[in-house]
């Protein structure tokens, strides 16, 4: 039987970690150093940083000087997307929410000067804790009934977040509600063009769909627009308690039921084709998930929003993460980025329009194939 002092060594085994910034992608020591120990009251000591290797878009870097931990976050290497990179607005996002939504790292400060690390970036409090990867090692699986148990806290964060007042200052002006979809629906066709780098028919096929088959808006929330797994931190000794929310550089305030697709586009049930669960999305292909039928009916009962056109939302949240990661293979074609993890995107794009187009022809968003 395992003891409690076993179990604090199992649990620390699976914090996540920072490791060595991967190649072409370290941070100037010498003048961030400078920087943060003008900035940051109370810090001393030599600079250390290391990478946290999650991650597609903006990079994330624990900093640690002295005995002081905190993680800094730059838009990626090459990057010209204004809109999905905004550090200025990123750390407003958390400046403006800490106060309403306990669940979000404490910002400590923010700088546009590009001189110091050739970005803008800011600093927040680094949270220790687990995060929940698909590619995390089997002997860190959890078991059917905690995995359970920690996808209904997964999906009652993501709750709590929609029930935020979407008025609260600062965070009302982020976003236009009104047409929310439709422009959603526009930017992210436009968005797929100017990163385009092969005819993929059935990407175009599903932009169209969805502009033809766009329902009412009927609600407002405060938005995370990639709200998964992989940017949730259990607290060490609990893993069904969610600590932190992560990632903020696309919230918004919108439509939650797009938030909601965007979720389920990233949501991989046990019994999807396997090219799916290649792309390693997310772990809740794990057995004990909610499957994305599930999430849905659950979702409706905790909130009181009917849901009545979930393949919609489903497709669109597939739509854009393809979209997204057609953005990154742009830049690794155009030789912005040498992460070598970003040469077999295409496939991941081409797969997911295939999964798309059968959703929409099946009317469904479970047991597809």
């Amino acid at each position: 039987m395992t003891n409690e002092t076993d179990q604090n060594s199992v649990n620390k085994n699976w914090l996540d970690k920072a490791v060595e910034p991967r190649s072409g992608e370290e941070l100037p020591v010498a003048s961030l150093q400078e920087c943060l120990l003008t900035n940051l009251p109370g810090t001393s000591g030599i600079l250390q940083v290391h990478q946290f290797p999650g991650g597609f878009s903006n990079l994330t870097y624990q900093i640690t000087l002295g005995v002081n931990t905190y993680v800094l976050r730059r838009p990626p290497f090459g990057a010209k997307i204004k809109s999905g990179h905004d550090m200025a607005r990123e750390f407003r996002i958390l400046s403006c929410l800490k106060t309403h939504y306990h669940k979000v790292p404490t910002p400590l400060y923010f700088t546009e000067d590009t001189s110091i690390i050739g970005a803008p970036f800011y600093i927040m409090e680094r949270i220790e804790g687990v995060i929940l990867r698909a590619g995390m090692p089997k002997e860190m699986y959890p078991d059917a009934q905690k995995m359970r148990a920690i996808s209904e806290a997964w999906l009652e964060t993501l709750v709590e977040l929609h029930a935020v007042d979407p008025s609260v200052e600062g965070i009302a002006e982020l976003g236009r509600p009104e047409g929310y979809i439709e422009r959603q629906i526009l930017g992210w066709g436009k968005r797929y063009e100017l990163s385009k780098t092969n005819e993929l028919p059935k990407v175009d096929f599903v932009i169209k769909w969805l502009a033809a088959n766009q329902p009412k808006e009927q609600h407002t929330a405060i938005i995370h627009n990639d709200f998964k797994y992989d940017n949730l931190i259990l607290k060490p000794e609990n893993w069904e308690e969610v600590s932190a929310v992560l990632d903020w550089e696309m919230a918004t305030v919108g439509d939650p039921l797009m938030d909601l697709g965007t979720s389920l586009g990233y949501w991989i049930n046990p019994n999807d084709i396997d090219t799916m669960r290649d792309f390693q999305f997310s772990p809740s292909f794990l057995p004990g998930n909610l499957t994305r039928e599930e999430i849905v009916h659950q979702y409706t009962l905790k909130t009181g929003r009917a849901i009545d056109s979930p393949v919609f939302y489903y497709v669109y949240g597939l739509l854009k993460i393809a979209v997204i990661v057609q953005q990154i293979y742009y830049r690794y074609q155009l030789g912005l980025t040498k992460d070598e993890r970003f040469g077999r995107l295409l496939n991941v794009i081409d797969q997911i329009s295939v999964v798309a187009s059968r959703a929409i022809e099946r009317k469904k968003i479970d047991n597809l194939f």
